[in-house]
């Protein structure tokens, strides 16, 4: 780093992201992208014209996208928050609402704890229980900014909606973050919830479930207030922060709502095959409502298993933490990739 920066930026301990190999063709199940294409509206939408109009900016209000998200979900569009990804919107949350501290899981989204750092929120790491689910009395009435992932990463499991909604009455001065990112794939989502409480923020992305994730979109559900708040930050900062491309082919995504929900259920089946056949094989899987698996092998470490794949041009995610590491985190990809896989594994236990 340079002699510049900030004194209170240099001990940030940035995100890591997953590995995005350049050295030739992998089986990616290691950043929790979907392996279905987006749909055949989506792919076929863009002319020449829309790539000659990127000379002129964006429109900042994205007024049709946030009426087509409004209708979709039986909101207002004053509901609806538009972003260059979720991580955008987390990261406002914690600059906008994290002065009074923030709470959030000890194993979650890496990202929460470099937003938190970033802006120089202090912040309460609160250990999962032993089963590595999230205890919602932990949350009751601590009236700080809470973070909560649901379905949770890496883990992958679910809370029902009446412990969010617990955590949610129980802190009226302090704003409640749900982070929905996996929710179409089997989670409980708690934006209906916005007409009862005014401290609550639904986060999504079209990353997951809507085959975008190299397009950068997300969006939040919220009470209106917050929804402003965030508004203001935007215009502060960045009012152009979704490309006009993305902003269309967004659009297009709600319109093909169908051809991804299918999708999902299809991602869904898999899990359920792939987690029978781990099991089979002497894997603990946790339950899941995401798009992955978190396993481990009594016979093998998550780094040997992680190191062996991947020498086998498959990638899986594995986490250094010490309550983690023997664990992978394994993205849900096609029957196929799965089976290929599998059969990997069958062959690295062989050696064990």
């Amino acid at each position: 780093m340079s002699r510049f920066l900030k004194e209170n930026y240099k001990s940030l301990e940035v995100y890591t992201p997953g590995e995005q190999p350049k050295d030739g063709e992998y089986i990616k199940l290691n950043t929790n992208e979907s392996p279905f294409p987006p749909a055949p509206a989506v792919v076929d939408l863009l002319t020449k014209q829309d790539v000659e109009n990127l000379r002129l900016y964006s429109d900042p209000t994205l007024c049709t996208l946030k009426e087509k998200l409004a209708k979709l979900y039986g909101v207002e569009k004053e509901n609806i928050f538009l972003s260059n990804g979720s991580d955008d919107i987390l990261n406002f949350a914690f600059m906008a609402f994290g002065h009074n501290g923030a709470l959030f899981p000890d194993i979650t989204y890496g990202f929460y704890t470099v937003f938190a750092e970033l802006h120089g929120v202090e912040y309460e790491e609160i250990p999962l229980r032993e089963d590595f689910t999230v205890d919602y009395k932990d949350y009751l009435g601590r009236n700080k900014l809470i973070v909560i992932a649901n379905p949770n990463a890496p883990t992958g499991d679910s809370r029902p909606l009446w412990e969010i909604e617990e955590i949610i009455k129980s802190n009226p001065d302090s704003v409640v973050v749900i982070d929905e990112a996996y929710v179409d794939f089997g989670g409980n989502s708690a934006y209906k919830l916005i007409e009862k409480y005014d401290n609550l923020l639904t986060v999504r992305t079209f990353s997951k479930s809507r085959s975008m994730a190299g397009a950068r979109l997300g969006y939040a559900i919220g009470a209106k207030g917050l929804v402003e708040d965030l508004m203001r930050i935007k215009f502060s900062t960045n009012p152009y922060n979704i490309n006009r491309l993305t902003c269309a082919l967004g659009e297009a995504t709600v319109d093909a709502e169908d051809y991804y929900t299918e999708k999902c259920k299809e991602i869904m089946s898999v899990r359920e095959y792939t987690k029978e056949k781990l099991e089979e094989l002497g894997f603990e899987v946790l339950s899941s409502s995401s798009n992955f698996l978190f396993a481990k092998h009594n016979k093998i470490s998550g780094e040997k298993l992680y190191t062996e794949l991947k020498s086998r041009r498959i990638l899986v995610r594995h986490f250094t933490k010490e309550r983690i590491c023997e664990f992978n985190r394994i993205t849900i990809g096609t029957l196929k990739q799965m089976d290929t896989m599998i059969d990997a594994i069958k062959e690295i236990l062989k050696g064990e």
